[in-house]
């Protein structure tokens, strides 16, 4: 059956290309990102984990550890990610799962037959402290993952979590929030203080409670 948002995602110990985790155990406290690439030495793969290591600095402030997943083996990533370092300009610092069984991209739904019968497509999750999974996103083999869209979601997924909010289309760090329906109009000052602009009845802004 395939993971649906709010499911727990599976936990599993993976032979990786920093040695063995438990995925929990790897994860501790902090939100995650899980993500499945078709092979080792493929082009965009090779792309999209350069970009992930160029932006290791903006998954630690957001307290986000990443994870990354190919069914080819340890060796194999290690090799791969020499090349990665070399034409990316960066240095690979987060695991590549060695899932050669491919017991985990089953476990995760990450193989579409109508794709491939044994390649991973590109699935990504990511996962709250609670192990709960908050977003499931999959993009076919032929095109590379926005990591800026990624990383814009971890922020709204981070918000939401902790104020009676929501974003909107096109939200970016920093820009007006909607307060959702549950907050009647007359209980908005005291919970959000910086103000609001109610556009519709159903339909009010507050400047991000957080910034």
């Amino acid at each position: 059956m395939s993971l649906r948002l709010g499911d727990k995602a599976p936990n599993f110990t993976a032979q990786t290309s920093l040695g063995e985790i438990d995925f929990y155990e790897f994860l501790g406290d902090s939100w995650g990102v899980l993500f499945s690439h078709p092979a080792d030495y493929t082009p965009v793969c090779t792309t999209e984990l350069g970009r992930t290591a160029s932006l290791k600095d903006e998954f630690d402030k957001r307290d986000v550890k990443v994870v990354a997943l190919s069914v080819d083996g340890v060796e194999s990533h290690k090799g791969w990610i020499q090349d990665i370092n070399e034409t990316q300009n960066v240095e690979v610092n987060f695991p590549i799962i060695a899932d050669e069984h491919r017991e985990i991209a089953e476990a995760y739904d990450m193989i579409h037959p109508n794709a491939s019968l044994t390649a991973t497509v590109r699935s990504l999750f990511i996962i709250a402290p609670d192990k709960t999974i908050k977003l499931i996103i999959t993009y076919p083999a032929s095109t590379g993952r926005n990591f800026q869209e990624i990383l814009r979601v971890i922020d709204s997924l981070q918000l939401t979590a902790n104020y009676s909010v929501a974003t909107p289309a096109d939200w970016k760090e920093g820009e007006d929030v909607v307060v959702v329906p549950a907050i009647k109009t007359e209980d908005i000052p005291a919970k959000f203080p910086k103000g609001f602009t109610q556009v519709k009845p159903y339909l009010r802004l507050t400047p991000q409670p957080n910034k």
